[in-house]
């Protein structure tokens, strides 16, 4: 803590003021030192003002303006006075803060008033720290130091006089009133310099919406106290901004002036608006304008705001609070905290007052409010003649609005170079560097030919000269690129050359390989979030332009800036074809598999009912005369079909159409019903074979593989691109983002190519590089509506100056047409890929080909297979039938001779022997003999069997051979045959001429012949013969199988081809009566003797032979089975079981 001097101070030592005696005696009893909050019990009635003050003059105006307000009692009550202690402030700081403790400390002063030094400036610091400790209100009307409104340390500071920084309202004033939106902000790295550009760019933030945003285009900042600064201006002359806001000292001021002349910076053109203090340079420049605080250096002005100021709120402090407490009164002792100077501080700090110096108020940092300036103009008559100070603009509080109100005389400006005319304030390039990229079609390049320009190696094909450009390599806008020399056309190649023309610059033109339009990533040397790409070298203002296919975001747009859009687009997913359905079944397309089924059951049972109809009517032809109607013509069932199928086919109906009425009807509405379905058919078969769109997996946006996605459906965009940033933004599309984020590719090249080779389901990217992709490559499509829908633009620095210039180009560029024949001939231009593409598109109709209609000719080509197919059975049927036919015929006639031969010879036996005819008599019908004797006697006759019916292919047969027919004439008697074991006697001879009953099974057929014997059935199938009774007879136990099947190959192949076929009995134990007429076509056919007859016995019991003898019991049979090898009737060996009788 500062010392203190032990005396007490006397009332005033800046001059003598003679005291009443009684006013003496109290002070003498309050002489004693007290502490804060000694005395709580009751409110002061005596208020010390302290000034330390920078001259007498000022101190003893101090002193007469606190006696005036106290006399009159301007705004403390009655019993209260108000005292005043001033101070001359010494140069010194430290001098000048012992003097605060000593005299107005302990004096108990409730507000301390300090002015500022003619010499040295850190004396009212010195003041506010050693008030400030007691939070005693320190009121400046001199300090203008940014310093004193940091509370951190001056916690109790006030001032009439705003800070240099508040200038800064001054100078965005200025701006808007000459519209100047783009500058170049130069200040010293001190306190003040620093919080002028603060508060500056702060203004310019607030701005309304109707003011353009002003541009800070560089901020130069220099070292105070430099011998020169001539690099600081170098590098301003590259900026295109001509208005310069300078911050400096007079001596600082006075040396940028002189460098700034020395390079034609201060000539017409320029502007430049200076502080305060450097407006009090000799050498500042003619035309510049400068600030000019109103009654700065009036301190009496200020002395007088400052106390009545004081006075009043001392007035509300006593009024409002119950408990006032002292002022400290001893440096010595810090005590408690005072916390009536805190509220005390507060009620100055609300004060508003209409005083000498305008209107004072205060802002939360203490600091004066609605100061008034003046806009100073630097004239000179003659040249080398003093700078005269005209002012031409006065910066003051208005009754009327209530603000601080700009009000300048234009007309009384003379501007840097003489001029009446206000300077346009930027310097606009004419030559620019214009960045673009490689995308089709708005970009195309290729190879430069080595010494050949571009214009000239095709010269009608608009190639133009692009060098690579290299990131981070091209520092400044002359310097070469690092890479290859291409050349390029294109969408925006044919734009920038319209552009050039309408604006009338020049450009140097270099082409990005990299595909990278630029994204927000973080610097991993200065930490921060910075833009790459192109984006990136236009934030950096290493380049000026970027023509291409740029979308325009928020994001982007917030540190560049746009033209209005040259080509609106959105958002669509591109993805591979997907193959189209089956065409071979595609004639079925038009109905489904249920009404197909629906029609063809209708057609079945419409041919069902028109033939019960047809057949149950009365009127059908079932039911009229025979005479009336040919057989063909009946509507049977098959006719029926043919009819229903007939009248829904539309095919002509020759035959077998419905006679009854019903029946006709029912066709009637089968045929409405047919031209409705046929008619359907048609319409929709059109739809599906020449409209059929092709199909895509995806529907949209919305689809659910996209919004939940699977393992196998990938899909992606451009890392850092517009879609990507559009995904990144877009809350719904979150989980989307996320699941695209890892599979992002670098440049849309690479995602269209994994599109093709299927390693990419779905690319998301700009419409119109998509719709341009998927137009000339036919196996890529979009799916989908467009979403996210944007534009294109070209893309600027901040507040460049081309830009109005550019948007109205490409305004006009719309409105004349010029943008839809770009459209036309880059885009939408028709190649043979293009008209290729169409065909497989189903927005335009197409011709039919084979491929749509393949289905019905492989159709076509089936029921040809098949009616051949049936043709060949038909056919083959055909011929089994006839030989079937055949065979049977030639069997009938070999049976007919057999049996004419075997009738003859019976006739005459029976006429040889006399008793033939009675013993016939005595048999039974059925050939058994009526004597008793049927255990040891069986008799066969053949006329004994039924007789078939006589079938009319019979009496057709009996026609072609006159002795068949005579042997059917003839009455053939009865005969019968005994055949008794003890009898020796042979068999009659005509016995062994019968044939077996298998042989003639045979021959049974719808074909039979009148035969004597009726055929037996027999199964072809199997080798050996069913286990018959043993009681039945040798004839039904014999088996034949097919004469066909069974024929001796050896004597087949012994036969010649000249040999008539004839039966061969070489082999038999008899041969026939006659076989002279036996002449046949086929030798397969002739049949072979059955086989010799057994021993016939005489007559009478008899034992059987010694070979079927048995030892054991007898048995009821005839006989018993032996095992035999014997020629059965069709000429074979064979293992014979036979019954022996």
């Amino acid at each position: 803590m500062l010392p203190t001097s032990p005396h007490r101070a006397p009332f005033s030592t800046s001059f003598l003021v003679p005291l009443p005696l009684t006013s003496t005696l109290l002070l003498l009893l309050l002489s004693s030192p007290t502490l804060p909050g000694e005395n709580k019990t009751h409110k002061p009635h005596r208020f010390y003002i302290g000034g330390v003050l920078s001259s007498t003059a000022t101190a003893q105006a101090f002193t007469m303006e606190a006696q005036e307000i106290d006399y009159q009692k301007m705004y403390l009550p009655e019993n209260v006075s108000l005292y005043d202690s001033t101070q001359i402030m010494d140069s010194n700081p430290i001098k000048t803060a012992i003097v605060v403790c000593n005299k107005l400390i302990k004096e108990q002063v409730y507000a301390i008033i300090v002015s500022k030094p003619e010499n040295g400036e850190l004396s009212p610091a010195s003041v506010s720290y050693t008030a400030g400790f007691y939070h005693i209100p320190v009121l400046g009307i001199s300090s203008r130091d940014s310093a004193f409104s940091d509370k951190n340390i001056h916690v109790s500071f006030l001032r009439t006089v705003p800070p240099y920084s508040h200038q800064a309202d001054v100078w965005v004033e200025l701006l808007k009133h000459f519209q100047y939106r783009q500058l170049v902000f130069i200040h010293a790295s001190d306190t003040d310099g620093r919080s002028l550009l603060g508060r500056f760019q702060t203004k310019t933030q607030d701005l309304d919406a109707d003011d353009q945003e002003v541009k800070v285009e560089k901020v130069e900042e220099f070292e105070p106290g430099q011998e020169s600064y001539t690099e600081v201006l170098k590098s301003l002359r590259d900026c295109q901004a001509r208005v310069y806001f300078l911050y400096a000292t007079k001596k600082d001021a006075e040396k940028i002036f002189a460098e700034a002349a020395a390079q034609n910076m201060t000539g017409q053109g320029y502007a430049w608006i200076v502080t305060e203090q450097a407006l009090q340079s000799s050498n500042i420049p003619d035309g510049a304008l400068g600030l000019q605080l109103t009654s700065s250096t009036d301190e009496k002005a200020h002395i007088h705001d400052s106390l009545h100021i004081l006075a009043c709120a001392i007035a509300k402090l006593y009024e409002n609070e119950e408990d006032v407490e002292e002022a400290p009164s001893n440096c010595n002792s810090s005590g408690s905290i005072w916390e009536t100077g805190k509220k005390l501080f507060n009620y100055i700090r609300e004060q508003t007052f209409e005083g000498r110096t305008g209107r004072v108020a205060f802002d939360a940092m203490g600091d004066r409010l609605f100061a008034e300036y003046k806009v100073v103009n630097i004239q000179r008559g003659t040249r080398g003649a003093d700078p005269e100070h005209v002012v031409v603009g006065n910066y003051s509080f208005s009754n009327v609005t209530h603000n601080m109100l700009l009000q300048v005389e234009d007309n009384s400006i003379i501007w840097p170079g003489g001029s009446r005319v206000k300077p346009s304030g930027v310097m606009i390039p004419t030559h620019l560097k214009v960045l673009t990229i490689v995308e089709r079609p708005f970009i195309y390049i290729r190879n430069k030919t080595f010494g050949v320009p571009c214009e000239e190696d095709k010269p009608n094909e608009g190639w133009e000269e692009c060098p690579e450009y290299v990131f981070h390599t091209n520092n400044t806008l002359i310097s070469p690129p690092v890479g290859g020399s291409y050349c390029c056309r294109g969408y925006c190649m044919d734009l920038l050359q319209h552009l050039r023309q309408t604006c009338n610059f020049t450009y140097s033109l270099y082409v990005s390989l990299d595909s990278d339009y630029g994204g927000l990533e973080r610097n991993n040397d200065t930490g921060k979030q910075e833009w790459t790409g192109l984006i990136g070298e236009l934030v950096g203002e290493r380049a000026d332009l970027i023509v291409a296919p740029l979308t325009i975001n928020p994001e982007r747009a917030q540190v560049m800036e746009f033209s209005k859009p040259f080509k609106y687009q959105g958002i669509t997913i591109l993805q591979k074809r997907q193959p189209r359905a089956s065409q071979l079944v595609s004639f079925l397309q038009p109905f489904k598999y249920t009404l197909w089924i629906l029609v063809l059951v209708s057609v079945k049972v419409i041919a069902l009912c028109l033939y019960l109809l047809d057949r149950f009517s009365p009127f059908g032809r079932y039911n009229v005369e025979p005479k009336e109607m040919k057989e063909e013509e009946s509507l049977n069932l098959t006719s029926a079909i043919w009819f229903a199928w007939g009248v829904l086919l539309n095919s002509g109906i020759g035959e077998g159409t419905p006679r009854s009425f019903s029946a006709r009807v029912l066709g009637m509405v089968w045929a409405g019903f047919a031209m409705i379905i046929v008619a359907s058919y048609t319409a929709n078969l059109a739809a599906f074979l020449v409209l059929d769109k092709p199909q895509t997996s995806l529907t949209g946006i919305n689809d659910p593989r996209l919004r939940n996605p699977v393992e196998n459906f990938t899909y992606a965009t451009v890392k850092g691109s517009s879609v990507d940033m559009y995904f990144r933004r877009q809350v719904e599309l979150s989980n989307m983002y996320r699941t695209m984020e890892g599979t992002h590719y670098k440049t849309p090249e690479l995602a269209i190519d994994a599109i093709l080779n299927g390693s990419l389901k779905a690319f998301i990217w700009d419409s119109s590089r998509l719709e341009f992709e998927a137009a000339r490559k036919c196996d890529l499509i979009t799916a989908g509506e467009l979403f996210g829908r944007s534009g294109y633009g070209v893309g600027l620095q901040k507040n460049s100056p081309w830009a109005d210039k550019i948007t109205l180009a490409i305004l006009d560029y719309h409105e004349s047409g010029l943008m839809e024949d770009l459209d036309n001939k880059w885009i939408l231009s028709s190649t043979t890929d293009t008209q290729d593409c169409k065909a497989k598109d189903g927005n335009n109709p197409v011709t039919l080909g084979l491929e749509n209609m393949r289905g019905v000719f492989i159709l076509v080509g089936a029921g040809i297979v098949g009616g051949v197919g049936l043709i060949i059975i038909e056919i083959i049927y055909h011929k089994h039938n006839i030989r079937r036919e055949k065979r049977a015929t030639a069997a009938k006639l070999a049976i007919s001779r057999w049996k004419g031969t075997i009738e003859k010879r019976k006739t005459l036996r029976n006429n040889k022997d006399g008793a033939g005819p009675q013993k016939r008599f005595q048999q039974k019908p059925n050939g058994i003999s009526s004597s008793g004797e049927t255990r040891d006697t069986l008799a066969l006759s053949v006329e004994s069997l039924p007789s078939k019916r006589q079938f009319q292919s019979e009496s057709k047969l009996v026609s072609l051979d006159s002795k068949w027919h005579k042997v059917n004439q003839f009455v053939r008697p009865k005969s019968s045959i005994n055949i008794a074991e003890e009898t020796d006697n042979k068999s009659p001879h005509s016995m062994r001429s019968l044939p077996s009953a298998e042989f003639l099974r045979m021959l049974g057929s719808d074909h039979q012949l009148h035969s004597p014997i009726t055929p037996l059935s027999f199964d072809f199938g199997r080798k050996k013969r069913q286990k018959l009774r043993p009681d039945s007879p040798d004839i039904l136990r014999r088996s034949s199988p097919d004469l066909v099947q069974r024929t001796n190959r050896k004597e087949k192949l012994l036969k010649t081809e000249g040999d008539l076929c004839s039966p061969d009995y070489s082999g038999s134990d008899y041969t026939p009566v006659s076989t002279e007429r036996w002449v046949l076509p086929d030798c397969s056919q002739v049949p072979h003797p059955p086989p010799p007859p057994r021993k016939r016995v005489s007559g009478g019991r008899s034992s059987p032979p010694a070979y079927m003898r048995s030892t054991g019991p007898p048995s009821p049979s005839y006989g018993r089975r032996v095992p035999h090898r014997r020629r059965n009737s069709m000429n074979f060996l064979e293992e014979d079981n036979d019954l022996i009788v």
